[in-house]
């Protein structure tokens, strides 16, 4: 596997490195496979949900009922720094219903963070990479 690091960089320095390049997280909630009406409104009242309990933690984005960039599935962001990360994919983990969670860090390498830093929650589904680079 190919290091992101410098060759000769400490320990240190790589965690320096890292913390500097990994700034946010995206989270998306993303309808299962048949997204109907149960599954819309499941779907929006965990995003309420999530307002409510989370709020102070995440900047929530628009409730897309279509598929949007490289999801394939109607969709909502949250986006989180990184110190929220653990404590709402936990919170997420434990509350998110039969939704899937897409999440992903956002380093400024949309086709890297979309394709090898993704981790879902659920099932997973084929992204389009092309409208990140792909």
């Amino acid at each position: 596997m190919k290091s992101h690091f410098a060759q000769g960089e400490d320990s240190t320095q790589c965690r320096h490195h890292l913390r500097r390049r990994l700034h946010q997280f995206d989270q998306h909630a993303l309808a299962t496979d048949r997204f109907d009406a149960a599954s819309r409104d499941a779907a929006w009242a965990l995003r309420e949900l999530i307002l409510a309990e989370l709020g102070e933690h995440i900047q929530m984005g628009r409730f897309h009922e279509k598929p949007v960039g490289p999801h394939p599935m109607w969709s909502y962001q949250l986006a989180l720094d990184a110190a929220s990360f653990a404590p709402v994919a936990a919170w997420l983990a434990l509350n998110r219903g039969g939704l899937d969670v897409f999440m992903h860090p956002n380093t400024g390498e949309e086709l890297r963070d979309h394709r090898d830093g993704a981790l879902w929650m659920g099932r997973s589904h084929t992204l389009d990479l092309r409208a990140v680079g792909g």
